[in-house]
C-alpha cells in the first residue's frame, strides 16, 4: 500500500526490484537480437530453426537489430529510473504527478483529467488516463520524449500511459486508489 503523505497525499515509489527485473529481461533480449544478427543468411534459408523467421533472412535479421533497439532503449530507461530518486506516482488534491515510465507525463491537474480505463498491451496492464487536450502532453519534453508520447498516444489512444511494472503497487490498487482520488477531486 502507498505510503499517505501530509495533506491527503499518496505518494508510490518506483520498485527498484521490478526495475531490476526489466533490465535483465531486456538484456536477455538484446543478446538474443544479436544472436539472430550473427547467422550466416544460408544457414537461415536452409535451417528448420529459422521457420518462425519463414526462412527469410531479411525477416531475421530486422528483427534482430529492432529487439537491440527496442529492448537496449528498455534497459536504458530502467537503469535511468533504477536511479531516480523521484517518486513514480503521487496523487494529491492537485492531481496526480506520473513519473512511471519512460514516457511520463508529469503534473496532470484533475481540471485535465476527462476519464480513464485499462488497457493491456502484451499482457500489461496499464491505467490510461484520458486529458481534455491530447496534444499539451503529447508535445511535452524533449524530442526524445515526444517520440515516446506520440507512440504511447498511437498504441493506446491516449498519451497518459500508467503502468504499475514499475511501481511499489499492484495494478488492482493503483486502479482504486487513482479511482478513489478522481471521486474526491476530480469534480471541482
Amino acid at each position: 500500500m502507498p505510503e499517505m503523505g501530509s495533506a491527503d497525499e499518496a505518494v508510490i515509489e518506483l520498485s527498484k526490484a521490478k526495475m531490476a527485473l526489466i533490465l535483465l529481461a531486456s538484456c536477455v533480449l538484446v543478446a538474443l537480437g544479436a544472436w539472430l544478427l550473427t547467422h550466416d543468411a544460408a544457414v537461415i534459408r536452409t535451417n528448420r530453426s529459422f521457420r518462425f523467421f519463414f526462412n527469410e533472412p531479411a525477416f531475421a535479421y530486422g528483427l534482430g537489430l529492432l529487439s537491440i533497439l527496442f529492448f537496449g532503449f528498455c534497459g536504458v530507461v530502467a537503469v535511468r529510473k533504477m536511479f531516480d530518486k523521484k517518486p513514480g506516482l503521487v496523487l494529491n488534491s492537485s492531481g496526480v504527478f506520473d513519473n512511471a515510465s519512460g514516457a511520463s507525463a508529469g503534473l496532470i491537474p484533475w481540471s485535465d483529467v476527462v476519464g480513464s480505463g485499462v488497457i493491456e498491451i502484451q499482457g500489461q496492464k496499464m491505467l490510461i488516463i484520458q486529458v481534455s487536450d491530447p496534444n499539451k502532453y503529447i508535445d511535452r519534453g524533449g524530442a526524445m520524449r515526444r517520440v515516446l508520447n506520440r507512440a504511447s498516444y498511437k498504441m493506446g489512444g491516449h498519451p497518459v500511459a500508467i503502468p504499475s511494472n514499475t511501481l511499489k503497487i499492484d495494478f488492482p490498487e493503483l486502479v482504486a486508489l487513482f479511482d478513489e482520488y478522481r471521486r474526491k477531486y476530480g469534480g471541482r
